[in-house]
């Protein structure tokens, strides 16, 4: 892992290697498989940023699922705007679906709190959220997360899909804001 990660103009250190994200994906995905098998669940990502999430957890499940994706946004540079922007909506029927979003990052919890009653409208058999990193201590909207990756303190990170002001995506780990 570098060392210092520069974007724009603010600095990075290393927080979560690309090994821990890697192992604590198999977590995950031993779980999702345990509890789904026989379910055929619907994955619904959140982009942009739970890309990278999506397609490893992805690739390390081994139930029958399929994947959507709906792009939603609420965040300008290192802060939420306050407005959940919906950019690409969802296309597949939800009825009597066992639904998983897949979230790279709860934060305040803004996002999923506005999007959530939109899903349960469509009377979906069940509804969980798996998010990569939460911060707890940052979520102020009423929200579960059911399968958590990391519970890290509400300091600004990039990386492995989080971005700072569209850069710093494609990084296999982790970083976090040096202040």
């Amino acid at each position: 892992m570098t060392t210092t990660l520069q974007i724009h103009d603010k600095k990075f250190i290393p927080y979560i290697s690309e090994e821990e994200i890697r192992v604590k994906i198999k977590e995950l995905a031993a779980t999702l498989n345990k509890e789904y098998a026989d379910k055929n669940p619907i994955f619904i990502a959140v982009l942009n940023g739970a890309f990278i999430f999506a397609a490893d957890l992805f690739k390390s499940l081994t139930i029958d699922a399929e994947i959507s994706f709906i792009k939603l946004a609420s965040y300008k540079g290192m802060k939420s705007s306050g407005q959940v922007i919906t950019a690409i909506g969802l296309d597949i029927e939800l009825f009597n679906r066992h639904v998983v979003i897949l979230e790279d990052i709860v934060d305040t919890g803004k996002t999923l709190h506005e999007f959530l009653p939109q899903l349960w409208h469509q009377q979906p058999a069940s509804l969980k959220i798996v998010a990569l990193l939460h911060k707890p201590e940052a979520t102020v909207y009423p929200l579960t997360v059911d399968y958590k990756g990391f519970e890290i303190p509400d300091k600004f990170v990039v990386g492995y899909g989080l971005d700072y002001n569209g850069l710093g995506r494609n990084t296999a780990s982790i970083y976090q804001l040096f202040e």
